[in-house]
């Protein structure tokens, strides 16, 4: 495997999570109402407790994206 290989790999990968991420964040803020009563039936949660497990998700896989896939691409962009 080349470093040209392994920085498109990289590249994929950051666009497939941040692509993930984005979906998230849409299906959390349009459909929210529906997705807290489909979790409400399982979980006893409040809605501020909801809020909060979904935003410090987001938050923690952002910064998954960041060191695991973006810090590696840019590391890989400027050795190349």
């Amino acid at each position: 495997m080349n470093m040209e290989m392994l920085r498109c790999f990289f590249l994929w990968c950051l666009i497939i999570n941040v692509a993930l991420l984005l979906n998230w964040f849409a299906f959390f803020s349009l459909a929210h109402d529906w997705l807290f009563r489909l979790h409400g039936r399982w979980f006893k949660i409040t809605v501020e407790r909801f809020d909060k497990v979904h935003y410090f998700g987001m938050a923690i896989f952002k910064i998954m994206i960041f060191v695991f896939n973006l810090a590696p691409y840019i590391a890989l962009s400027i050795v190349s």
